[in-house]
């Protein structure tokens, strides 16, 4: 069963990834800013702060894969629990202060993982 908190894992690390590209690299483009909900001149003015984010949405990925691959699994284990709960906490920071569907799309895929690394 530790293949399923692997797969959970990485896909909260995709995400991320996935998350850390729209917000550095393709924040003011259509598309994103539906995702987002934003307009052209919000999405503009805001361009840096949305690579910050994007960068931090990089590290979260970072340690995860970092967890899934550290060669010694209890030290992995750690890391995995410990990145997956700063994704946690961002999540319901961010579903509580910016959009409400952030819990959703973050924190459920999150909380999955966290309850599946902690019981296998």
């Amino acid at each position: 069963m530790h293949i399923v908190s692997d797969i959970l894992t990485s896909i909260v690390a995709i995400e991320h990834v996935y998350i850390l590209v729209l917000e550095m690299f393709l924040w003011t483009t259509a598309r994103t800013r539906k995702t987002f909900g934003t307009e052209k001149a919000f999405a503009e003015a805001t361009k840096s702060l949305a690579a910050n984010q994007g960068l931090y949405n990089g590290f979260l990925a970072a340690g995860l894969f970092w967890g899934l691959i550290h060669p010694n699994a209890a030290t992995g284990h750690q890391l995995q629990i410990f990145f997956l709960g700063c994704v946690l906490v961002a999540a319901i920071y961010g579903g509580i202060t910016s959009k409400r569907s952030i819990l959703f799309v973050q924190g459920l895929p999150a909380l999955a993982a966290m309850i599946a690394v902690l019981l296998f």
